[in-house]
């Protein structure tokens, strides 16, 4: 019902800025602009981390504390897109990134749980070297 698809990764220098995008295909009534969306990493050797949350109105947004400060996530609605503006990159930012698309429930706040995630890209990887 619904397909995600990211890009915008690639190799950088620490310090320097990333922004991911994040583009859907809906496929049911449900239209996008009443899904919650995140953004989740997963480093080697960790586990998927939940890093940045926004509501299906983008009022509210949420982000891990590992990002909090460097990483901004935003959507647009009209072109089904999700962006990760990222900036300050560090070595330990070095994952892949993912995103998803809640089902069809509501919450309080946006959430980092992966659970709360029915639908899934495939990734995008960001390198980041000291």
């Amino acid at each position: 019902q619904v397909q995600l698809v990211e890009s915008g990764g690639g190799s950088v220098q620490e310090g320097e800025s990333l922004t991911l995008s994040c583009t859907a295909s809906i496929r049911t009534s449900y239209t996008y602009s009443r899904y919650f969306l995140g953004w989740f990493r997963l480093a080697p050797g960790k586990e998927r981390e939940g890093i940045a949350a926004i509501s299906p109105t983008a009022v509210t947004t949420r982000s891990a504390d590992s990002v909090k400060g460097r990483f901004t996530i935003s959507r647009d609605n009209a072109k089904n897109t999700l962006y990760l503006h990222m900036t300050n990159l560090k070595p330990e930012d070095t994952a892949m990134y993912y995103c998803a698309a809640s089902g069809k429930m509501y919450w309080a706040q946006p959430p980092l749980a992966t659970h709360a995630y029915l639908y899934w890209g495939q990734g995008t990887q960001v390198n980041v070297s000291a």
